[in-house]
């Protein structure tokens, strides 16, 4: 039978990981997700070779985990005249045979370069899928030579259930963020910003995407900054097209669909 109470009494143990995965996905997106508590993961280089990663909680693809007292990581040397990315990940994995399930801190080290430095491929892997392992990238260890940069966070916390449905986003043409809020499958957007730059678009594909949890049923959805004759469409999969010219000025920013 496909049709299930998850949390109802069976009688019998039934709810699976796979059960909690699906639901934490339909409430709070597929998107993996940190949770402003704890010292949300903050990292910092106790050593030359020795990362510390804080207390926080977090969900990967649905999975919930936490560390309730810090972890260490350990980053391989550098080398002499070459520059390399590492990445710490949160590791999903459920062993084949058992079926059991863990995750752990593991760093993925990327490739020496002279010139400029890339983070290494992260695996994917769907867990709902069947993957046996999956990713969350947390944090970026620079290496310069054999000097360590300082830790740069690839992710945003999250606060309580209300924050967690809105997100800042910063515009494109413009170094300032605006607000996305979801309540229930309605979006809205609002804002201010100054713009840095001028020129007429006409349907330009823009790089930057509206997040995941966020993004349209309806192509087209449109943000507008009407002191300036702007606007942004946006389309089902988050990709955005700008139609008019920002002008370098002023304007607000407002924006309303409904969300899958």
């Amino acid at each position: 039978m496909t049709i299930e109470l998850v949390d109802g009494k069976a009688g019998t143990a039934h709810i699976s990981s796979e059960d909690k995965a699906i639901i934490h996905q339909a409430k709070f997106s597929k998107s993996d997700v940190v949770f402003d508590w704890g010292d949300a993961f903050k990292c910092s280089m106790s050593s030359s070779n020795r990362a510390t990663v804080g207390t926080g909680c977090a969900s990967i693809q649905g999975l919930d985990w936490h560390i309730t007292s810090a972890e260490s990581v350990t980053i391989s040397n550098g080398s002499q005249g070459m520059k390399r990315n590492d990445i710490i990940c949160a590791h999903y994995h459920r062993d084949s045979g058992t079926g059991n399930e863990l995750v752990n801190l593991v760093v993925l080290k990327g490739t020496p370069n002279a010139t400029a430095a890339a983070d290494p491929t992260i695996p994917s892997g769907k867990i709902l899928s069947g993957a046996v392992d999956a990713y969350m990238p947390l944090w970026r260890i620079p290496l310069d030579g054999i000097t360590v940069g300082t830790p740069v966070r690839l992710f945003t916390p999250r606060g309580a259930l209300w924050d967690s449905v809105t997100q800042q986003w910063k515009v494109p043409y413009s170094t300032n963020r605006i607000t996305f809020r979801r309540n229930s499958n309605v979006v809205t957007i609002n804002g201010n910003v100054k713009f840095d730059n001028s020129g007429q678009n006409n349907y330009t594909s823009l790089p930057d995407k509206v997040p995941d949890g966020f993004r349209p049923v309806d192509g087209q959805s449109i943000i507008v900054f009407p002191q300036c004759a702007f606007s942004l469409l946006v389309d089902v999969d988050g990709s955005i097209q700008a139609l008019g010219d920002p002008k370098a000025a002023y304007s607000t920013a407002h924006g309303c669909w409904m969300a899958s």
